[in-house]
């Protein structure tokens, strides 16, 4: 059944399947290949020298956000961190239980396993740490296991802030 004439048509297949693939590779490749010569660069944008380094001012300062804080607003933007902490005592999610979390030393929870990088950037979770930490975690402690990517509304945060502040 299985004959010299129908591995000869085997490998006559599979060397023209590949020769196939080949030829279009090329042809492709003919086709969509940029040209090495570039044209002249029509407008070129002046920017100044250190310009990336300097901090932009993005606003009022967050006391006078957190002066205006609405705790019931706060509970709605406990939302997006429902999924990895809880506000009841002594519960651990993924992340820390946030129950009193406002003038709690950082790292202070005995049954959670902390990643130690909160502890090189402050000492007590203060409304200012918090909301630092909350704008931009890993920009604020790198090296935190922490994922949330940040909540970029201040007023969320000053209301999140003062509902955490009733909370214990």
């Amino acid at each position: 059944m299985f004959d010299t004439m129908t591995l000869t048509k085997l490998v006559g297949g599979f060397c023209g399947a590949f020769l196939i693939f080949l030829l279009g590779g090329w042809a492709a490749e003919l086709i969509y290949e940029a040209e090495e010569d570039h044209a002249e660069q029509a407008y070129i944008i002046d920017v100044p020298e250190g310009g990336a380094d300097e901090e932009v001012e993005e606003g009022p300062p967050f006391e006078e956000f957190y002066a205006m804080a609405d705790p019931d607003a706060g509970q709605t933007a406990f939302r997006s961190c429902q999924g990895c902490h809880a506000v009841e005592p002594g519960v651990n999610g993924t992340g820390p239980s946030l129950y009193g979390v406002v003038g709690r030393p950082v790292d202070s929870i005995p049954d959670f396993n902390y990643s130690g990088a909160l502890e090189e950037v402050a000492e007590v979770w203060t409304a200012e740490n918090i909301n630092a930490f909350i704008t931009n975690p890993r920009g604020y402690a790198p090296g935190t296991a922490m994922s949330y990517n940040g909540m970029r509304d201040a007023q969320d945060r000053a209301n999140l802030i003062a509902w955490l502040e009733t909370q214990g």
